[in-house]
């Protein structure tokens, strides 16, 4: 059986979610030496990008103001990045990118729910 796709957006915002109440009150300093916050905060990433490449390119192109190819990248720089992920783009995903998507991820919610009224 096939998931249903706004589960995958669900998981998107779900895991920004997550993110954004770990690192509440968080600096950057104490991010860079907390290693579990590291590897979770990482694998929430992960976990975005996999549910935005689940998403079909139909759905994807319903709602182009989204950058679904930059997030799926993410995930496969960190999937296979063995040696060590830059701790300086995954601060500037968490501090940039991830209130902007967050909008964009409630704004599709808002409409496939109406849609599916």
């Amino acid at each position: 059986m096939k998931r249903d796709l706004i589960l995958f957006v669900e998981d998107i915002l779900q895991n920004i979610e997550l993110i954004e109440e770990s690192i509440k009150n968080i600096s950057k300093l104490k991010f860079e030496t907390n290693k579990l916050l590291i590897d979770a905060t990482v694998r929430r990433i992960e976990v975005i990008g996999e549910a935005a490449k689940n998403l079909p390119e139909v759905f994807k192109n319903k709602y182009p103001n989204v950058e679904w190819r930059k997030i799926a990248g993410t995930r496969d720089i960190i999937i296979h990045a063995y040696f060590g992920i830059d701790l300086d783009i995954i601060w500037n995903i968490i501090k940039n990118d991830l209130s902007k998507l967050k909008k964009e991820m409630e704004n599709i919610l808002n409409k496939e729910n109406k849609n599916n009224l």
